[in-house]
């Protein structure tokens, strides 16, 4: 739904371009391409953003389910890590090896 309301920013913009404003051919091309490569650029990084939110989600599922995640190399599981769900940060317990040590989810697979 909000890609139909940018395509229609988008179009309004155009509009106002050609109607009221006293431009060239190639200045009112240059302005729609801008926007256009600005409303696709926005499109792709939503996209790219909703993708690796769905990689960490799934990582957290993974943990939550007592499964071991790879995390940099290091073997996250609940014996090892609690799970902080307001930074989704692993962080190792303590008497653990692990102790020290603090993960992003968004780094591992």
């Amino acid at each position: 739904m909000a890609y139909l309301a940018g395509l229609i920013i988008v179009g309004l913009f155009v509009l106002v371009i050609k109607y009221f404003l006293e431009l060239t051919k190639k200045q009112e091309l240059i302005a729609g391409l801008s926007v256009l490569f600005i409303v696709l650029g926005a499109v792709a990084f939503n996209a790219y953003s909703a993708n690796q939110r769905a990689l960490m989600l799934g990582v957290v599922s993974s943990y939550k389910q007592g499964k071991t995640v790879n995390c940099e190399g290091i073997d996250v599981n609940s014996t090892n890590f609690t799970l902080s769900i307001g930074t989704y940060t692993f962080i190792g317990k303590k008497d653990t090896p692990n102790y020290t040590i603090m993960i992003s989810a968004s780094s591992c697979r």
